[in-house]
């Protein structure tokens, strides 16, 4: 693909994002506590957790196996990164998930898909269209570079924390629902995708991209209507438990 056809396909990413952001607040997506029987067919929550992330994990690796750019220093950074953050998200958080919840496999391939189109773009700009003088040793000295990495980790770590309060807010054989109280939860109801919003836009920042820029717009795009939606959720349950708590911005929304 060239960089003009490239280009396009950005664009039509971007633009499939905000009719996505806009049926989100319409209709919930159905995993987690959202999940009907109307959304057909389900399978194991850990199964289908590994088969929508793991595919993003092996384009990235693909894309960059075959790149002449893929010891390139700063290159091999962006890689690892990336790929740090689908390693977790492919093969230990799913492994970590309590209890025996389902996926419908219509959620599962909606998420496959995006990820396939997501890990192409990124890859594609990064290891073969970003030009060959911008991503040189002297990215590194970048405030960009140092901006997005602390960003990115902060993102990642807050994510990964916020999920182990959520899965230890149970004990054995407690079906009960309970409202998070530790860490960001104190300020928002959904601290983890806060995490992960942080994240994608450190990588937005990290690779002063466009591809990096609708990365971290298509998270916006699905985590901000789900997060008003958890909002919404909690807000029936627990009533005046909720206090000042916001959805996903503290003090903000």
């Amino acid at each position: 693909m060239n960089l003009h056809t490239f280009m396009h396909f950005c664009g039509a990413m971007a633009i499939v994002a905000l009719f996505v952001f806009i049926a989100l607040y319409f209709v919930k997506a159905g995993y987690g506590i959202f999940r009907t029987q109307s959304w057909g067919l389900a399978i194991n929550n850990k199964l289908a957790w590994v088969l929508m992330e793991a595919p993003v994990f092996f384009t990235m690796l693909y894309l960059w196996i075959n790149s002449e750019r893929r010891f390139s220093p700063v290159i091999l950074i962006f890689f690892l990164l990336f790929q740090l953050h689908y390693f977790q998200r492919s093969f230990i958080f799913p492994f970590l998930l309590k209890g025996k919840s389902k996926m419908p496999i219509a959620i599962m391939l909606m998420g496959v898909i995006f990820n396939i189109l997501n890990g192409y773009m990124q890859g594609q700009w990064i290891f073969y269209l970003a030009p060959d003088d911008l991503y040189t040793l002297h990215w590194l000295v970048k405030p960009q570079f140092w901006i997005g990495i602390c960003l990115f980790i902060l993102g990642m770590s807050i994510n990964i924390y916020s999920d182990h309060i959520i899965r230890h807010l149970r004990k054995p054989g407690d079906t009960k629902h309970y409202l998070p109280n530790k860490g960001l939860y104190r300020y928002v109801t959904s601290a983890n995708y806060l995490g992960e919003l942080i994240e994608w836009g450190g990588w937005a920042i990290l690779t002063w991209s466009i591809p990096g820029l609708i990365f971290f717009w298509w998270t916006f795009a699905n985590l901000v209507p789900r997060a008003n939606a958890i909002w919404h959720r909690y807000r029936d349950e627990f009533g005046v438990q909720m206090g000042s708590r916001k959805r996903i911005f503290p003090f903000i929304y």
